[in-house]
């Protein structure tokens, strides 16, 4: 006779039904491992750097620049509109800010409010800002303007994410 054990039709059947699902569960458990780990492995945005102006047309007077990069949210891709508010301080550095109010995200112009001609103005709540970028006191933003990380090539502007400075002054 053989050596080897039989293996009834309980066991054949527990077997069966427990490497069915395995791969059930493989099956889905998969997806959500990937979205959890996907984004950790995606080459990231920072670097990035767009041209947005030449340097020619920078003045000590902040002025708005927009250009438009490639956005991707989940599957959906599109193509947004950026700005920033560009010029050159007194030493001649670049300063390019957001125009991104950090009290609750409204927009910022320069000099558009007849009360304060040398300021960012917030006219959603009456946010204010220094020529620099900073919160001016017991007004409603909570930290200056962020700041863009730029860079000049060939008497280009490149542009590239924007970056926090932190809390208010």
């Amino acid at each position: 006779m053989s050596d080897k054990k039989q293996v009834s039709r309980r066991q054949f059947l527990n077997y069966s039904l427990t490497g069915v699902g395995g791969f059930m569960a493989a099956g889905m458990l998969a997806p959500m491992v990937r979205f959890a780990i996907d984004p950790v492995l995606k080459p990231s945005a920072a670097g990035k750097f767009k041209a947005v102006a030449e340097e020619s047309e920078l003045t000590n007077e902040p002025k708005r620049f927009t250009w438009k990069i490639n956005q991707k949210d989940g599957w959906y891709e599109s193509e947004v509109e950026k700005s920033a508010w560009v010029y050159k301080n007194e030493n001649g550095e670049i300063v390019a800010l957001s125009p991104i109010c950090t009290h609750l995200g409204c927009t910022v112009d320069w000099g558009s409010n007849e009360e304060y001609p040398n300021e960012f103005y917030c006219p959603c709540h009456g946010g204010r800002y220094k020529k620099n970028g900073v919160n001016i006191p017991n007004t409603p933003p909570t930290a200056p303007l962020p700041l863009y990380e730029h860079k000049v090539e060939e008497g280009m502007l490149y542009l590239g994410q924007a970056k926090s400075r932190g809390s208010g002054v």
